[in-house]
């Protein structure tokens, strides 16, 4: 993100500016109670879902159905995976209504050329194919190349997630109390809507394949950053991250592999606040603060689950009496590998997300959020929670 108003070109000299910048930027408190979220889309042809469903097509029949009613942004990923970014709403029930209508405007767009998003969150048909064309995203796939990495390229092009993005709190308290809340929260949720058993037409033996290839990626880059103050953990952690890319007015923007942020900035020409701004959007942690915290750790659900994790993520970080039962139940519950392998059936993950969507419940009731809302949250749980199930055990349908 750009900071309004502040030169962006400024040289960064040390790592006190760094940690500075994570302050007034990343770690912006306030009043909070603003949800939003991020649905990423697997595109496939009903009557072919092998072939690769071309970007020109997509963005043709979106533009054709016009703008979205709610605001919704539109962008793609790498290997031709659809996003819709919603706008900040105020409270769950306007978040799942507003991204709801947008999404079905999409889908209706979509559906003459007989396009419909997969129901998964790992592409379960085609190998791993980049169709987007951009330096980010070369310097990327170098950068994997690299270091050795061959999940890189799967999770560019093969991964599509659900990310829920939350306020960072009241101060610099609420911020550390929802910062540890939803690390806490992470492998049950994971669990709970874990959804990417194949790959590629391989039965992975995970619930989800997608956390399987983020939790094989850079550890630099994908793991939990450590320290008990979130601001500076998060700065300590981007410090310490070896640089990706280096956006440049020419086409080339791959970098050195090797030298970290904190490197650079013994450098003679060192980074600016823009390259900061860049290199923080290469850090893929499952929580990553950007003035708000975009949860990146949900597999993308099922079209009916979607407003699911939404709903209950936001109803425990809003609630404090939730928030306190839901922290109690997940202690101990901190396997993210067994949580992405074995989903609820690991040890002490399905009583902990019992008692989570139970809270939720209660506490989207007491946040009069809307009556349909709380009983597709109850519908969630009595399907799969309650049965050691998540949406990983259905069989896949394209439709």
């Amino acid at each position: 993100m750009t900071v309004i108003g502040r030169d962006t070109t400024e040289r960064l000299r040390d790592c006190a500016a760094v940690h500075g910048y994570v302050e007034r930027v990343c770690f912006k408190t306030g009043p909070p109670g603003l949800v939003g979220a991020e649905m990423e889309w697997l595109l496939a042809f009903v009557d072919a879902p092998s072939e690769p469903v071309p970007i020109p097509l997509v963005r043709d029949l979106l533009s054709a159905a016009g703008p979205l009613r709610h605001g919704s942004a539109l962008t793609y990923e790498p290997g031709g995976q659809l996003e819709l970014s919603s706008a900040a709403f105020r409270g769950a029930t306007a978040c799942w209504r507003g991204l709801a209508e947008d999404a079905a405007a999409v889908r209706r767009a979509l559906a003459p050329a007989g396009v419909v998003p997969l129901p998964t969150a790992v592409d379960p048909f085609r190998p791993a194919e980049r169709q987007l064309r951009h330096p980010r995203y070369d310097a990327m796939e170098a950068y994997f190349a690299a270091i050795g990495d061959d999940m890189g390229p799967v999770m560019m092009n093969s991964t599509a997630s659900l990310q829920v993005n939350l306020d960072i709190g009241a101060d610099r308290e609420d911020a550390r109390r929802r910062w540890g809340l939803l690390h806490r929260l992470g492998p049950v949720m994971t669990a709970t809507f874990a959804n990417s058993p194949t790959q590629a037409g391989i039965e992975t033996g995970w619930k989800s394949a997608r956390q399987r290839v983020w939790q094989r990626l850079d550890p630099h880059r994908t793991s939990v950053p450590a320290g008990p103050d979130p601001a500076a953990a998060w700065a300590d952690y981007a410090l310490d991250a070896p640089v990706m890319l280096r956006s440049r007015e020419r086409a080339d923007w791959t970098a050195a592999a090797g030298p970290t942020f904190r490197d650079w900035l013994h450098d003679e020409q060192g980074p600016t606040t823009e390259d900061l701004t860049v290199h923080l959007t290469t850090l893929f942690p499952p929580v990553r603060p950007r003035g708000w915290f975009e949860v990146r750790y949900l597999d993308a659900q099922p079209w009916r689950w979607w407003p699911v994790p939404m709903a209950v993520l936001t109803a425990l970080l809003e609630d404090p009496l939730a928030g306190e039962v839901a922290s109690a139940a997940c202690q101990g519950c901190d396997d993210w590998v067994a949580a992405a392998r074995d989903g609820l059936t690991a040890p002490g993950l399905q009583a902990a997300a019992v008692a989570c969507v139970e809270a939720a419940v209660c506490a989207l009731t007491r946040m009069r959020e809307h009556p349909d809302l709380v009983a597709l949250v109850r519908s969630f749980r009595d399907r799969y929670v309650a049965l050691g199930r998540s949406p990983a055990d259905d069989p896949l349908e394209v439709r």
